[in-house]
């Protein structure tokens, strides 16, 4: 898969946190987007100028405003057959009248070899409990015991969540559990003293033993 090298946005909440309205952009706050494009080893460049603004916002117009007439004259009602008829006939004819060509031969794209998964999810830094769990949207999720460490009470750790729902907990690069969309081990809303006692009971022992068999 190749990936391009930089990346021109406007300053949409979702690009950037911009402390003042009007002002520049803070980069020492990135947003997921600006946290995943950083990790994907592209530059982020947020957009000052009304001209580069407009650019953008032409595209767009112009695909909102062809895309719903150009659908209803070729007869698309389903999402498949839209997204068939894209790649089949729309954007080929969509390049070849508006595409300029390149003044350099070759492509500025770069191939990207890495762990996308861990890079295109949501990534929200916890303090582990004394409970040794960690609380991420209102779930308390139980870090097992571990071959080189037994508990990671007071540790900084990550939790990934990713599009299809499932969760993990990272130390580092290290992946310590995961969980799965379906069958997510939780305990909503659970006070940290109830929870400790369940992850000291044979409910806590049984749950580590199956978490420690999960890939």
């Amino acid at each position: 898969m190749d990936w391009f090298s930089s990346f021109y946005t406007d300053r949409g909440s979702h690009y950037f946190h911009t402390p003042k309205a009007g002002e520049k952009v803070d980069k020492e706050r990135p947003t997921q987007a600006g946290r995943a494009l950083a990790q994907l080893g592209i530059a982020h460049i947020p957009s000052y100028s009304p001209e580069g603004r407009g650019r953008m916002e032409r595209v767009f117009g112009t695909l909102q405003g062809r895309l719903p007439q150009e659908l209803r004259l070729a007869g698309i009602g389903g999402i498949e057959a839209a997204n068939a008829w894209l790649a089949a006939s729309f954007i080929p004819a969509f390049n070849a009248r508006f595409a300029i060509k390149p003044e350099e031969e070759g492509s500025a794209f770069l191939p990207f070899v890495g762990d996308l998964e861990n890079i295109l999810c949501v990534q929200e830094e916890r303090i582990v409990g004394n409970d040794n769990c960690v609380r991420y949207e209102g779930r308390v999720l139980q870090i097992p015991e571990q071959a080189h460490r037994r508990h990671y009470v007071k540790a900084q750790v990550r939790v990934h969540a990713y599009p299809d729902g499932a969760l993990a907990i990272f130390h580092g690069p290290r992946q310590l559990v995961r969980f799965p969309a379906e069958g997510t081990p939780e305990a909503e809303d659970a006070p940290a003293s109830s929870a400790s006692a369940r992850a000291r009971g044979p409910q806590g022992q049984a749950l580590r033993a199956a978490l420690a068999r999960r890939p």
